[in-house]
């Protein structure tokens, strides 16, 4: 299921996106040719962290054209794709989609107004994922809208118990993505990661586990890999971005992303780590940076 706009990870919409990397190419930042093709080599080399890119982030590259560049850099696959053609063009290149989309970051599972469409939405992708014998959907909590958190705690706890049998059953990991509300997501509920703990906690299923955006996470609580070390437990999925920005891992930003996939891989992972931000120079050039960069 397609997220609307308004709905879209980072300070970018997929319009906005479009029209600035656009802007981008005609001053010569980013060649349109080369955007699609990108480095011939891989970028992974130690593989003790398997590594995807998300979609969104790349939306005026053809979805062939990127999975068969994230093919190259030695990615496993695909972040944030729907059942159809995207699903279709990972697998034509050998990759899998590493997190399904599912139903509205703003209306979600806090409001049980939401129940129906989101449980329904979720249980699409939970079809859709495991009939490629794929592992993770997403959900979100939505927006407060005056309710408190202990509430909107109760009513999430409520939903995921209904629906994570049917994950259980199809053996696919739900997964609510931890989002900051003080600059890109303004009144979101599962906004810091205890209260996301909480959530896991409560429903008491190794197939519901939280995304940990570090991007996200940093904006918030910072301590990023003391957190990891504390809750890995609770981590399913993680996203990486620059901060401040959402742009490069490169040092124009705070964070230094060597020591925090080096505690990721410490805690025994074995998920999945997605790439997830805004290229402002060659997108797939610096996704292939990034990639080399978290390959600890």
């Amino acid at each position: 299921m397609r997220r609307p706009a308004e709905d879209m990870p980072g300070s970018m919409t997929r319009r906005n996106l479009l029209r600035s990397t656009a802007a981008a190419a005609a001053a010569g930042v980013i060649s349109p040719a080369r955007a699609a093709q990108g480095p011939k080599g891989t970028a992974v080399t130690n593989g003790r962290l398997r590594q995807s890119a998300c979609r969104w982030c790349y939306g005026r590259i053809p979805i062939d054209d990127l999975a068969a560049a994230a093919k190259r850099m030695g990615l496993v696959g695909i972040d944030l794709l729907r059942p159809g053609e995207e699903f279709e063009a990972v697998k034509r290149h050998g990759l899998v989609c590493t997190m399904t989309s599912t139903h509205s970051l703003t209306k979600g599972l806090n409001d049980p107004a939401n129940h129906d469409e989101c449980l329904g939405a979720i249980l699409e992708g939970i079809e859709a994922t495991a009939k490629e014998g794929w592992r993770n959907v997403i959900t979100f909590s939505g927006n407060r809208n005056g309710m408190d958190d202990r509430t909107g705690l109760e009513h999430c706890a409520k939903a995921l118990r209904e629906i994570v049998p049917e994950a259980e059953k199809a053996g696919v990991v739900i997964h609510m993505e931890l989002l900051n509300s003080k600059v890109d997501h303004p009144d979101y509920m599962c906004d810091r990661s205890d209260w996301g703990v909480e959530l896991v906690n409560r429903v008491g299923s190794d197939h519901f586990r939280l995304l940990y955006d570090i991007y996200h996470m940093q904006i918030m609580e910072g301590d990023i890999i003391r957190t990891i070390e504390r809750h890995h437990t609770a981590f399913g999925h993680y996203h990486t971005g620059g901060n401040p920005g959402r742009h490069e891992l490169d040092d124009s930003q705070e964070l230094y992303y060597p020591a925090i996939c080096r505690a990721i891989v410490d805690t025994g992972f074995d998920g999945v780590l997605a790439q997830e931000f805004i290229p402002t120079r060659d997108p797939l050039t610096s996704l292939s940076e990034a990639v080399a960069l978290c390959d600890v």
